[in-house]
């Protein structure tokens, strides 16, 4: 059991290297970053890896005991009931490009259940973050899904797989389904700030496909404390190792499984 005192300390600490690290690739963001590929089109830069190294270093002084998953290189699994999961750079592509869309996501998970989420946008300074059974916020404002019952009055966000260009299961029949029912579907680049967007109220739904863990545990979280809801395709529940993942204000939801059902 995780005590109300314990999760406003971890969220504390999660907010902190949020914005730590956030303020680091913000200041760096127009030098020169050293780009490898992890793929085709996946890319990491210098700035991901320094970035996940500030956060990774921190949690390791501050709880030497808790196991860490992260998206890149420094992952430390330990014989611990906590465990960090990290992206220290969401949208690596649009910020290589200079694309101001992207974030740094950090969740604690405690016995297979996320309990912390933060996710912060550092150009536009927003700072996205949940404790599980609190409530979702928005640089201290609670924020709520929105209350559109209409499919077609929706905005819905999604995005595509790296291995777009060479899988079947690349998400463009999805896209094309719901380009033509919903008001309008966008593709920003990086699922962590649309599962944020989410939340506030700004998209209505969303989809993806292929996704890792880091892309959505602090995010999920989020936005089921701001109401909305978080399943698979098929509307199970919804795991982060999951390969498949739909969430809504949970007006549209039924309507989203459809068109993905169909």
């Amino acid at each position: 059991m995780v005590t109300q005192k314990a999760l406003r300390e971890y969220l504390t600490f999660g907010k902190a290297m949020a914005l730590a690290a956030g303020r680091f690739l913000r200041n760096r963001r127009r030098k020169h970053n050293r780009i490898s590929y992890k793929g085709r089109i996946n890319l990491v830069t210098a700035a991901d890896l320094a970035s996940e190294k500030l956060i990774f270093k921190a949690i390791k002084k501050k709880y030497p005991d808790h196991s860490i998953l992260t998206e890149e290189k420094l992952s430390a699994e330990r014989e611990s009931d906590f465990r960090w999961i990290i992206d220290p750079l969401d949208g690596t592509t649009n910020y290589a490009h200079d694309f101001p869309f992207w974030s740094v996501s950090i969740a604690l998970e405690y016995r297979e259940k996320i309990i912390i989420g933060v996710v912060y946008e550092p150009l536009r300074d927003e700072m996205f973050y949940a404790s599980s059974g609190n409530g979702a916020r928005l640089n201290d404002k609670k924020i709520i899904v929105s209350q559109e019952k209409m499919l077609e009055r929706s905005l819905l966000a999604t995005g595509f797989p790296y291995d777009i260009g060479s899988s079947e299961e690349n998400n463009l029949k999805y896209f094309e389904r719901f380009a033509r029912k919903a008001r309008g579907v966008r593709r920003a680049g990086s699922a962590a700030l649309d599962l944020c967007y989410l939340a506030c109220g700004r998209f209505d739904g969303f989809w993806e496909l292929k996704l890792a863990p880091w892309d959505t545990a602090a995010a999920r979280l989020i936005v089921e404390e701001a109401g909305g809801i978080v399943t698979d395709f098929d509307g199970h529940k919804y795991s982060i190792y999951d390969k498949y993942i739909l969430a809504s204000n949970g007006k549209i939801h039924d309507q989203m499984i459809k068109i993905l059902s169909k």
